[in-house]
């Protein structure tokens, strides 16, 4: 049996024991529920069937600027600084791009944890070293579409349950760019591209695409020389070639695919500096495409059932395919897994852990 690891989410078990045995009689065992005080470090109430048979429904939440939006375009276009300052002009959440780490920072590490828990790669290593024969460069593209994932749930999680918009750079659904890119420039197997594939078609599906992609166009000769600039030695000789890749993958592929589901702006990167301007085309849509108009408070119920439940998310990226790149032996799972284990504050459940300090665990 070959397993992949998609990260610490499957790592962690925590059993309670609820029944007490009080007395034996005629060689029965009899027991009873034991009642419990309650003071788990988990407070956040979560979203349930119980909410929405109570009256909770998710479109009294929307107003006008309820909308997912992706900024989409090349490495070092300017998308971070148009997204940010769009967020803060239509009053919307910003979230910046993901990186390996992700996990890390949604269960609140002090300390980013080892590339071992976070996908077992490295993006300072593919570029530097993109044809890596140890099958970097895909383990990196496969985790990079699972961190996309989890922070798109997050997102649509965030606009189901307050009805505050989102803006995002990137999304799961423009990951595919970078897949084709290194396909093209010979960093990936064709194996690889059907494995990307399948996983993304059986979880992509369960998610509505953006309501608008603002496309930010920089040639790829502006976009080198921008990364040559930013000071970061693996980013200092990347392709030219794999750069045009991306901008190919997205003018003929993503965007005219996008466009059927949802509203496309595209602008040069000078352009983009003009908020005004983009807040002012933005207004001028009509939103009057895409499966959020076939929406209502039952489907988006069930969105929300399963875009709180992360484990779900991630269990969607798994599926029983060998390959060499990806594919982790059981003795290899069983290895990390222990190791996790062993961190300070993972043995248990968050808030029972001796180790870092946590008080109290016998009244939990």
């Amino acid at each position: 049996l070959s397993l992949w690891l998609p990260g610490k989410l499957i790592m962690t078990v925590h059993a309670v024991r609820q029944h007490q045995p009080i007395c034996r009689k005629n060689n029965r065992m009899f027991y009873t529920l034991k009642a419990q005080i309650h003071t788990s470090a988990v407070s956040n109430l979560r979203y349930g069937w119980w909410a929405y048979a109570l009256g909770e429904r998710t479109t009294s939440h929307f107003k006008e600027n309820s909308k997912i939006i992706s900024i989409d375009g090349n490495l070092a276009c300017g998308k971070g600084v148009l997204a940010q300052k769009l967020a803060d002009k239509l009053g919307m959440l910003y979230m910046p791009e993901p990186d390996i780490h992700y996990v890390d920072k949604m269960t609140k590490e002090k300390v980013p944890l080892d590339k071992t828990f976070n996908g077992n790669c490295s993006l300072e290593k593919f570029y530097l070293e993109p044809k890596a024969s140890d099958g970097n460069s895909y383990r990196l593209q496969c985790w990079m579409y699972l961190m996309r994932l989890l922070q798109y749930s997050d997102a649509v999680e965030h606009l189901l349950s307050t009805g505050q918009g989102v803006i995002l750079e990137r999304s799961p659904f423009s990951d595919i760019v970078f897949l084709e890119a290194m396909f093209k420039e010979g960093f990936i197997r064709k194996q690889c591209v059907d494995h990307y594939n399948e996983v993304k078609g059986v979880s992509i599906c369960e998610f509505l695409p953006p309501h608008l992609v603002i496309y930010v166009d920089l040639p790829a000769e502006e976009v080198q020389k921008n990364l040559k600039a930013s000071g970061k030695s693996y980013l200092q000789n990347v392709p030219l070639s794999y750069l045009k890749s991306i901008e190919t993958a997205y003018k003929k592929n993503f965007l005219p695919k996008i466009s059927e589901e949802a509203e496309v702006l595209a602008y040069d990167a000078t352009q983009a500096q003009d908020i005004e301007r983009v807040v002012e085309d933005i207004e001028y849509l009509k939103f009057e495409k895409g499966p959020w108009l076939e929406q209502d408070d039952v489907t988006f119920h069930h969105i929300r059932m399963l875009v709180e439940d992360k484990q779900r998310v991630a269990n969607m990226t798994c599926i029983p395919r060998y390959l060499p790149e990806v594919t982790v032996g059981a003795h290899e799972f069983d290895a990390a897994y222990y190791a996790f284990k062993s961190l300070p504050g993972k043995k248990y459940a968050e808030g029972y852990n001796e180790d870092v300090g946590d008080k109290g665990i016998w009244l939990k």
